[in-house]
C-alpha cells in the first residue's frame, strides 16, 4: 500500500520519517541522500551523505571539509540500507554522477528522481528508466507549450557568429557540457574557460569525460578576432555586460535568461514535457507526485487515469 506521507516536506526540505534521511535537504541535517552536486541540491554541513562518487568529487571541491563529516559513495544499481528502506541510485542524466533515488519501503518502490534530462549528453552517463510504484519527478519544464530544442542545432548556431562569443553558462555541468558540444559541432571555435571552471573539467577528466580542446582564458587573448568563445559563469557574465567585441549569449533552456532576441541558445539540462511524459509512461507509476515547478498541467493531463499530487 503507497503511503501518502512516504516523504513530505519540513523546515529542512524533503524528509522521509520512515528512515530518518532527506532527499536533497536545504538546511544541513543528519542523513542527506544528495541526487546530484549542484548547490540547490547539495548543501554543506550535513554529518552523514549518502551518494554517488562523482556527486561527492564536485561537493569536495566546492566545499572541502564541510562537504559532510561522513560520506557514503555508492555505485549505481548497488542497493544499500537506511533503516528499513532500501535505496538505489539510477542515473538521471542531469549531469555525472546525477541519480534518481529509488525507495522501496514494505514493498512498495518509490522513484525520485531528482534533476534529469534525457537528451543525449556526452557528458555525463544517460538516464535510466526503472519501473515504480510512485513517481516523484521535478516539473520545472511541465508545461504542455515546452518542448527543448534539439541541442546539437542550437550549438550549430554559433557557426554563423564570426567574431568572438561571450557564453555565459553555470560551472557545473552546463559549461563542460558546452565544451564537448562546441568541438564537437563547432570545431573551428577556439575555447576559452574562466579559470573557475578549469578544477571542475579536471573531475570530469578524471571521471573519464573528455571535453575537448579548450583553454585557461587569457586577457590578450580575446584582443583578436579568431572566433574565440569565452564560457564564463553567470557572476562574470553580468559583469561584462558592456563588453564590446563579443556577442553575448547565455545558454540556458529558460526564455529570461536569453540576452538577446536574434541570437538564442536554448540549451536544457532538465526535461521538457514530452520527456517528463515519456518518463511516466516507462515508469508506469500508480501515482505521480511533482516537485521543482508547476504540476497543475501533469494532473489536467492524466485526469482520473494516474492520480497526481503536487508536493509544491
Amino acid at each position: 500500500m503507497i503511503i501518502d506521507d512516504f516523504i513530505a516536506f519540513n523546515a529542512n526540505g524533503l524528509y522521509c520519517r520512515y528512515a530518518d534521511f532527506y532527499l536533497d535537504p536545504q538546511q544541513p541535517v543528519t542523513n542527506a541522500v544528495i541526487s546530484h552536486a549542484h548547490a540547490d541540491h547539495a548543501v554543506s554541513g550535513n554529518i552523514n551523505v549518502y551518494t554517488t562518487e562523482a556527486t561527492y568529487a564536485f561537493m569536495q571541491l566546492r566545499y572541502g571539509k564541510s562537504a559532510s563529516k561522513v560520506s557514503y559513495a555508492v555505485a549505481y544499481n548497488l542497493p544499500f540500507n537506511i533503516g528499513d528502506v532500501q535505496i538505489t541510485f539510477i542515473p538521471a542524466g542531469h549531469m555525472p554522477g546525477s541519480a534518481q533515488v529509488l525507495m522501496v519501503y514494505k514493498g512498495v518502490k518509490y522513484l525520485y528522481t531528482g534533476d534529469y534530462k534525457l537528451q543525449p549528453d556526452a557528458t555525463c552517463e544517460p538516464m535510466e528508466f526503472v519501473k515504480a510504484d510512485v513517481l516523484i519527478t521535478e516539473s520545472t519544464f511541465a508545461d504542455p507549450t515546452t518542448a527543448h530544442p534539439d541541442p546539437v542545432e542550437e550549438i550549430k548556431k554559433l557557426n554563423d557568429i564570426k567574431i568572438n562569443i561571450l557564453l555565459g553558462a553555470y560551472s557545473l555541468g552546463k559549461s563542460q557540457r558546452l565544451i564537448r558540444m562546441i568541438n564537437d559541432y563547432a570545431p573551428q571555435k577556439k575555447i576559452l574557460v574562466h579559470h573557475r571552471i578549469m578544477p571542475i573539467n579536471a573531475i570530469y577528466h578524471k571521471m573519464g569525460f573528455e571535453l575537448g580542446a579548450h583553454q585557461m582564458y587569457g586577457r590578450k587573448l580575446m584582443k583578436e578576432q579568431l572566433e574565440y568563445v569565452y564560457i564564463v559563469p553567470p557572476f562574470t557574465f553580468d559583469s561584462y555586460l558592456r563588453a564590446t567585441g563579443v556577442k553575448r549569449l547565455f545558454a540556458s533552456g529558460w526564455k529570461n535568461l536569453q540576452v538577446n532576441a536574434q541570437d538564442t541558445l536554448f540549451i536544457s539540462d532538465h526535461a521538457d514535457w514530452g520527456d517528463i511524459i515519456k518518463t511516466i509512461e516507462q515508469t508506469q507509476p500508480q501515482q505521480v507526485w511533482t516537485l521543482h515547478g508547476n504540476g497543475t498541467h501533469l494532473k489536467n493531463h492524466f485526469n482520473n487515469d494516474i492520480f497526481v499530487k503536487l508536493l509544491s
